[in-house]
């Protein structure tokens, strides 16, 4: 499917970025003709440039012997018009994982996030409307935190997903979809590496609520999930993975184990919930069920979009991790089967590319 295909990932070096262009090195999608890591961090990107430099095979299957024609770095700023225009000249595909995430810092500095994950997002749109650029595909990605957003982060993915919905209208050859999952276990910045470290040094282990709740998946599965809608969405569309919820004090204790650690809560931080949504009341009403996944149909009526023979309708009530929660065996089993407990053989950051 991307055989042959310039891709651009803004946010390249981020935690999603990483494990995304390993995943598209893998060749499961087709082997494309160049790939491009847009980012403003330098020293991430020499990082990434530096391991896959020194690094002659990406997988146990695949072994790249041309490196320098494939994989491209360039340091720039969604932010930046002009660099975004320059970045997407002759993409065919682009994946936006550029993103301020941390939602304590997007509610102190709201305007930074609405410049990265309202007016990024906008940049892009621009680009391909007004070069006329033939870009095929454009992915958003998204998160729980749009779906009845409650903090900063949240409002400006929420536009993020709008933004890339209205643009289907302005740039009419391209496909623009949004893909929306909730917490990454390990990834940067993200609960896990946080409770391992904290446990490392001998406690206590801080949580905001006992009765806090969350979504689950990895990093691969949030890739599974771009990858599903990059094959079956058709413009407009929101894909949401069906993924397990669990309560945070459970995950904590559970990777506690039998430590002698105290479990501190601290209260809930400025713009966080007990819950994440995944899929609001009203959404529900355009959500249907497709293979493993939920799709929110296209709100706009210019370009509504068509139930498929065996797409379903079985939600009558919003997608909550209040619901289906993981009792404490199926939590000690999703941590050891993601091999994410204290002592296994993984470095949770240095083992996303591998």
């Amino acid at each position: 499917m991307l055989t042959d295909k310039k891709i651009v990932i803004t946010g390249g070096t981020g935690s999603l970025g990483k494990v995304l262009l390993r995943r598209l090195l893998s060749g499961e999608m087709g082997k494309p003709k160049k790939i491009v890591v847009f980012s403003r961090d330098e020293a991430k990107q020499h990082e990434l440039r530096v391991d896959y430099q020194h690094r002659k095979v990406v997988t146990d299957e695949v072994i790249y012997n041309n490196f320098e024609q494939l994989l491209e770095f360039q340091i720039g700023d969604v932010r930046d018009y002009s660099a975004v225009c320059g970045v997407l000249k002759g993409a065919d595909v682009v994946f936006n994982a550029a993103a301020l995430k941390q939602v304590p810092a997007c509610e102190y500095f709201p305007f930074e996030a609405v410049r990265t994950n309202v007016e990024g997002p906008n940049n892009i749109v621009r680009a391909i409307r007004d070069l006329d650029l033939k870009v095929q595909t454009v992915i958003g990605i998204s998160t729980d935190k749009a779906a009845k957003p409650v903090n900063v982060m949240g409002m400006t993915k929420a536009l993020q997903e709008r933004v890339f919905l209205r643009a289907n209208i302005d740039c009419p050859d391209t496909r623009f979809i949004v893909v929306r999952y909730g917490n990454v276990l390990a990834s940067r910045g993200s609960v896990i590496p946080l409770f391992h470290e904290q446990i490392n040094n001998g406690g206590p282990l801080t949580i905001t609520s006992e009765e806090m709740t969350r979504f689950l998946l990895s990093l691969d599965d949030a890739v599974d999930l771009i990858f599903a809608a990059m094959k079956n969405a058709s413009r407009g569309e929101t894909y949401i993975p069906r993924v397990p919820t669990a309560n945070i004090k459970d995950l904590a204790l559970e990777l506690i184990g039998e430590r002698d650690i105290d479990v501190k809560v601290t209260g809930i931080r400025p713009g966080e919930k007990l819950h994440e949504i995944l899929i609001s009341e009203e959404e529900v009403l355009r959500t249907v069920e497709r293979g493993n996944h939920y799709v929110i149909l296209p709100i706009l009526p210019e370009i509504v979009g068509e139930s498929r023979p065996d797409d379903k309708r079985t939600l009558s009530e919003e997608y909550s991790s209040e619901h289906g929660i993981l009792n404490r065996d199926d939590v000690r089993n999703l941590l050891k089967e993601r091999q994410l407990m204290i002592g296994d053989a993984i470095k949770l950051e240095g083992e996303f590319l591998r």
